[in-house]
């Protein structure tokens, strides 16, 4: 498999994708994380295509994935305030967002995130409470249950995770 930049000649393959994924979670119990607002919405999208935020994974050519990846100094404002916990620490930190599958590869979550941490080697992510399956994989991946923090889409709770510094 293969990280790349997003560009718009992906735009349609990744709304695609995120379809799928909605889809996904609907069927695995966790239908209020994207579907009832249909998120991520396209603009938004678009949007973290020109900032250069967006990657995509592929596999034989094709993407089989999308995620969000952004590296810096209190870069996510929504990650201020954690309640229940707290963050490891204040140094620099990347953050994954709106990862999804085509559901056609094995291991695009594992892959897309393990690219993500060996960027910067301090990352942070959050899920939906209802989002088991994502809550296995970044345990397995090493992450850490930090807390709980909100975001501006929506009123739900996220689970905060935090994969340590490598030492």
């Amino acid at each position: 498999m293969n990280i790349r930049h997003t560009t718009e000649k992906d735009f349609d393959r990744v709304m695609e994708i995120y379809a799928y994924a909605r889809e996904f979670m609907a069927a695995h119990d966790n239908p209020n994380q994207w579907g009832r607002t249909n998120w991520p919405p396209a603009e938004l999208i678009r949007q973290d295509i020109r900032d250069q935020h967006s990657y995509v994974c592929e596999a034989d050519g094709r993407v089989v994935g999308v995620f969000y990846y952004n590296y810096g100094e209190g870069i996510d404002p929504q990650y201020r305030v954690i309640h229940d916990g707290e963050w490891i620490n204040d140094r620099p930190y990347g953050v994954v967002h709106r990862i999804a599958g085509d559901g056609s590869v094995k291991g695009i979550g594992s892959f897309c995130i393990n690219w993500a941490y060996e960027q910067c080697g301090h990352l942070r992510i959050d899920t939906h409470g209802d989002n088991y399956v994502m809550q296995n994989l970044l345990r397995k991946l090493g992450f850490e249950r930090r807390g709980i923090i909100y975001v501006l889409e929506d009123n739900d709770p996220r689970v905060a995770f935090e994969k340590p510094e490598k030492e």
